[in-house]
């Protein structure tokens, strides 16, 4: 149920809004630098990293596990591969230690499976200079074990309703979760199932998606596109909302080309679609 307060997204907020001229060159589109993989699920990163250059950010580092550093390196040459230390509380290398400290927008979370490693990845992270850092997957269920004040200050939350439940440490309800009270309690910006809120109260409200969009790996689409947008120099709020709804709109254009059964794979591209068909500077 929509909140009465919500403003909704529409095409004509967001050509109002616009985004930033991209320059010439990918360093003036901005650096995204995903953090994240496992054994078991290293498609996340490639996917969230994907989704970033996709709605038109410069350059792209990964940092993830030294077993599938490799991998990763092989499917994703456009991008810098850099290693988490074996031991998670080890200090990072200066390789991916540069990355971080370079990049426009920094995402930690997609798919981290060890809720031990992944708190400690943050809190090595978190004691750079990062200038905006995205949350998303496990990165938010250890949040609540985080102090708050030693992350940056421009904070964007990426939570399913199970997520927010954890970041409100209460129950999975039915009804939708209270995103103000997530917003007012880590002071972040957060988005959950198309809605947007901010610590102060504003809110906006993306229509669509669909259900094609509830597939794996759809959610580490959307938190890429987030931390696209902000490596493009839109505030966190802004960027929120961008990489929602240029989500929702990408599931609406793959379910009217093709109907439910599309893979999370065929997202990114689409988020490029989305910004052509609205005529967004890219």
């Amino acid at each position: 149920m929509s909140n009465p307060s919500d403003v909704p997204v529409t095409a004509g907020l967001l050509r109002e809004w616009g985004l930033p001229d991209p320059g010439d060159s990918k360093k003036s589109r901005g650096e995204v630098v995903v953090v994240g993989g496992s054994r078991r699920s290293p498609g996340a990163v490639f996917l969230a990293g994907e989704a970033a250059l996709r709605v038109g950010a410069g350059r792209l580092a990964v940092v993830v596990p030294a077993s599938v550093d490799a991998q990763l390196s092989v499917v994703m040459p456009e991008a810098a591969v850099h290693s988490l230390p074996a031991d998670a509380d080890e200090p990072l290398e200066d390789g991916p230690r540069g990355s971080i400290e370079s990049a426009d927008a920094v995402l930690v979370g997609p798919g981290f499976d060890d809720p031990d490693e992944t708190r400690a990845t943050l809190v090595a992270v978190s004691k750079l200079d990062v200038r905006c850092l995205v949350l998303d997957a496990y990165a938010l269920g250890i949040l609540p074990r985080v102090d708050r004040t030693t992350l940056p200050r421009d904070l964007i939350l990426n939570p399913n309703k199970e997520e927010a439940a954890i970041l409100l440490d209460r129950e999975p309800g039915d009804g939708e979760p209270d995103l103000l009270e997530i917003a007012r309690r880590y002071d972040a910006v957060v988005n959950c199932y198309g809605r947007v809120v901010t610590p102060d109260g504003r809110s906006w409200r993306v229509a669509g998606g669909g259900p094609g969009l509830g597939t794996s790996g759809s959610g580490d689409v959307l938190a890429g596109a987030i931390a696209g947008f902000a490596a493009r120099g839109v505030g966190p709020a802004r960027a929120a909302v961008w990489g929602s709804w240029a989500h929702a709109r990408a599931g609406d254009q793959l379910t009217d080309e093709v109907g439910i059964g599309f893979l999370a794979r065929d997202i990114p591209p689409a988020l490029t679609r989305a910004l052509h068909e609205l005529g967004a500077e890219q």
